[in-house]
């Protein structure tokens, strides 16, 4: 029977939703490892950034339909994603995961995460799978899993770093091609675009992490 791993969604799209060469890199990895991806995404609304000025559209969109655009239209909402549907879960970075998935973009530590994604991955903690989280997104997961004192990394940037730790994780200085496992917790993270600079570069990490996500279930 195949390893079943989740991959959160939040968007289409560096700016607003998920970044997609993370995302599309996460799933070429996935399917590599054998293992079959289960596509998931919140049905809300999100302010729509014109990627080419990066300046507000004036347009909303919804964070489901927007991340369908990345799963060729498998995906679900997320509501309807239990724990028991998947062996581990993987959130891609991108803004996305820091104003839809959470508002970390702005409220830093004092965010709020959005309850759907908060419960999956209290879900998941809880079952002991293992939770992969890419660029940003470990901010967003911290906040949610302040409780256990998560081990995350984000690269090196001081200002995110400081977010992380006030919110109740602790962080670790990375480079893009390196990951850092929480073993306790079964949390693994990469940096990817929060360095960059380009996209061979963040393949590293997260096929890294992919790697490391499949062999801890």
């Amino acid at each position: 029977m195949a390893k079943k791993v989740g991959v959160l969604l939040s968007g289409c799209g560096v700016f607003d939703g998920s970044e997609i060469h993370e995302a599309v890199l996460t799933l070429l990895f996935l399917d590599r490892e054998g293992v079959e991806t289960v596509c998931m995404a919140p049905d809300m609304e999100h302010e729509v950034i014109n990627h080419l000025t990066q300046e507000p559209a004036g347009e909303k969109r919804n964070v489901l339909a927007e991340s369908a655009r990345i799963a060729r239209g498998n995906i679900r909402n997320l509501k309807e994603v239990n724990v028991s549907d998947m062996d581990a879960l993987i959130l891609p970075g991108g803004f996305g995961a820091a104003k839809n998935l959470s508002d970390f973009a702005v409220k830093g530590p004092d965010a709020t995460v959005h309850p759907e994604v908060s419960r999956i991955l209290k879900e998941m903690t809880a079952a002991q799978k293992p939770v992969g989280a890419i660029c940003i997104a470990p901010a967003t997961l911290t906040k949610a899993l302040g409780e256990i004192n998560p081990e995350v990394t984000i690269g090196n940037d001081t200002g995110t770093a400081a977010g992380i730790e006030k919110a109740g994780g602790k962080h670790v200085n990375c480079t893009v091609g390196q990951i850092h496992t929480d073993e306790k917790n079964k949390i693994v993270t990469t940096p990817a675009y929060m360095l960059g600079p380009g996209i061979k570069d963040i393949a590293v990490g997260i096929e890294q992490l992919v790697k490391k996500i499949v062999s801890m279930i």
